[in-house]
């Protein structure tokens, strides 16, 4: 009998916002899977390991993917990825494949399991809290009320002309470009309030309540929420 891949989403920091869910499977599962290059330089292992003991008793998979927009690359590097966790499945071992937040969101995760699951094999998604729904409640705010509209946006890639879209706009992937963000959002002279969390539900956690407080250097765990002013709205 085959193994099953399992894609587990484990919250963006705070080991307490796992699912009940998140950490049977982890439990259950011999193998666990990372897109780090070791345990210790995975995240989503060390928030794991804090609700769950004797994980390094477990199987594992270091699979550590580049930091490039390079399609071909990242896409041998999926194929490789996806192939070691095959390896595993042909021995009948479940895998558990740790990633932070939810692996419907911009996830590595989601191009493996796509490969995994098109060779025939049996895949699920564990849903895990996204960052930005931790960041709002962090900030004891909602992120959109009654008919406003929420748009999710990875900035690494460009936001001026998502900034004019109506209601409240989440900037992830910040942290690379967060000078040129924080000047685009500067140009917008108050018609907007901004706030920024820094490793959300984590001990470095840091949250900066104004633009001008955004440091021209930020770390990879970065979002902002970008809501319109109230005389916007």
């Amino acid at each position: 009998m085959k193994g099953r891949l399992f894609g587990v989403g484990v919250g963006p920091g705070d080991p307490e916002l796992m699912t009940y869910k998140a950490v049977r499977i982890i439990k259950e599962c011999q193998v666990l899977a990372v897109p780090a290059r070791g345990r210790k330089h995975a995240v989503s292992y060390r928030i794991a390991a804090e609700m769950i003991e004797n994980m390094e008793e477990k199987e594992f998979l270091d699979l550590d993917t580049p930091m490039t927009k390079d399609r071909q690359i990242l896409d041998r590097n999926y194929e490789n990825a996806a192939g070691r966790i095959i390896e595993e499945l042909e021995k009948g071992k479940d895998v558990a494949y740790l990633t932070l937040g939810d692996p419907t969101i911009y996830s590595t995760y989601m191009y493996i399991h796509r490969i995994v699951k098109a060779k025939g094999y049996e895949t699920t998604i564990i849903s895990g809290i996204p960052s930005f729904c931790a960041a709002a409640a962090r900030q004891d705010d909602s992120l959109v009320d009654r008919a406003e509209e929420l748009h999710v946006i990875p900035s690494s890639y460009g936001i001026e002309a998502a900034l004019n879209y109506s209601g409240t706009k989440i900037l992830m992937k910040s942290a690379s470009g967060i000078s040129e963000v924080k000047r685009t959002l500067e140009e917008k002279d108050g018609n907007v309030n901004v706030k920024m969390i820094e490793n959300c539900g984590m001990p470095e956690e840091r949250i900066y309540e104004r633009i001008e407080d955004v440091p021209e250097q930020a770390g990879y765990y970065s979002l902002l929420i970008v809501k319109e002013s109230e005389k916007e709205r």
